[in-house]
């Protein structure tokens, strides 16, 4: 009776031994590494150049624990008055960058643009689910009262900046008059062009412009480190 009871026992202490070995772990969340700027800085798309528009993103990041990490704004700049230009790409690290909820928008730099062409036909994980605010809060897309998927970049598709004499950039961002900025569709939708990064050109760089073409001064911002 007693090696019945011991023999029992063991059983029982096997199995549960099994079952804890096959329970899930919860995985720790990635830390944040990608949003869409909450609220633009105001000023159509007058950032104060690079710096303001990194500061931005920087700020906004802080305010949600995680100014821990180096933050960019997803903007190219063209050549102007001796300086070269900056492409988009090359100013947001290394990836992965993951949203507020922890889901991966992108593993890499070329994944993210689609650089080969099986990641062009699979494409990154930005979408109008998966593209969110520093807060975890959806940003107004085509359908919405307001209207806001316009996002500010300054790119071509690849992520590099224009290299033709027209304006893309707003005078790399420092005006708030006359000009254009491309912008992409956050939402991946509108104007028949699913393009994330570069959509179209504004109709101007003021606020009211940026609001008529559709949208509210928002950046991408990634975490370079």
């Amino acid at each position: 009776m007693k090696i019945r009871a011991i023999l029992a026992g063991a059983l029982l202490l096997g199995t549960t031994a099994a079952i804890a070995q096959q329970a899930p772990t919860d995985a720790p969340k990635p830390p944040l590494g990608f949003f869409v700027t909450s609220a633009g800085i105001g000023k159509g798309a007058d950032l104060g150049g690079l710096a303001g528009a990194d500061a931005h993103c920087q700020k906004l990041a802080s305010a949600v624990g995680a100014g821990n990490r180096s933050w960019r704004a997803y903007l190219s700049t063209q050549a102007a008055n001796g300086q070269p230009a900056v492409n988009a790409r090359d100013r947001i690290g290394a990836g992965p960058w993951a949203n507020a909820r922890g889901q991966i928008v992108a593993r890499d730099v070329a994944h993210l643009h689609g650089d080969a062409i099986e990641q062009a036909r699979l494409g990154n994980n930005l979408s109008r689910t998966t593209v969110i605010s520093e807060k975890g809060e959806p940003i107004k897309g085509a359908g919405d009262k307001p209207n806001e998927h316009d996002i500010l970049t300054g790119s071509k598709a690849d992520g590099t900046a224009f290299t033709d004499a027209a304006d893309h950039t707003c005078r790399n961002y420092t005006s708030s008059g006359e000009g254009s900025v491309q912008v992409g569709h956050f939402d991946r939708t509108g104007g028949g062009n699913t393009s994330w990064n570069s959509a179209h050109g504004s109709r101007g760089c003021s606020q009211e412009n940026l609001v008529g073409t559709g949208g509210a001064g928002l950046l991408y911002c990634f975490a370079a480190n």
